[in-house]
């Protein structure tokens, strides 16, 4: 098969088991959050006041769709959209207390997980790999 050696077929499937080792280790503490939910809140609690097209940009994924990503962290009441006072057509949003606490609570188990995303690598083929990625990433973005 030749997909196999080719780099999307690869970095899709490293996409699944990213998504799938952060569901398990979320779901066997009681959480209920996604990665692109994380991802958000993320950028929400490092800008406080961010609009939708901001945390779109920041987390780079489709402005499009990124309102129900923040209406579903509405929904749990880990943020909250606010008028802004430079421009009342814009909403800004913030996390709320119990946000601000989950990110809190959930970004050791975040941290500890990666070590399952990146598992068969030893630490200096995974600090390479991340440098790897990160430098295609980067390129993506200019």
């Amino acid at each position: 098969m030749h997909a196999k050696s080719m780099a999307g077929h690869v970095i899709r499937r490293l996409h699944q088991i990213s998504t799938h080792v952060f569901a398990k280790h979320m779901g066997e503490r009681g959480y209920d959050i996604t990665p692109v939910q994380f991802a958000a809140l993320d950028a929400i609690i490092a800008y406080p006041g961010i609009d939708q097209a901001g945390v779109a940009a920041r987390i780079a994924y489709d402005r499009a769709t990124i309102g129900g990503v923040i209406d579903r962290l509405e929904q749990k009441g880990l943020v909250q959209r606010v008028v802004a006072k430079h421009d009342r057509r814009a909403r800004e949003v913030r996390a709320t207390k119990d946000g601000e606490k989950l990110f809190a609570d959930i970004l050791p188990h975040v941290r500890a997980l990666q070590e399952d995303v990146l598992q068969g690598l030893d630490a200096t083929e995974k600090q390479t790999f991340l440098a790897l990625a990160q430098k295609v990433v980067i390129q993506d973005q200019d």
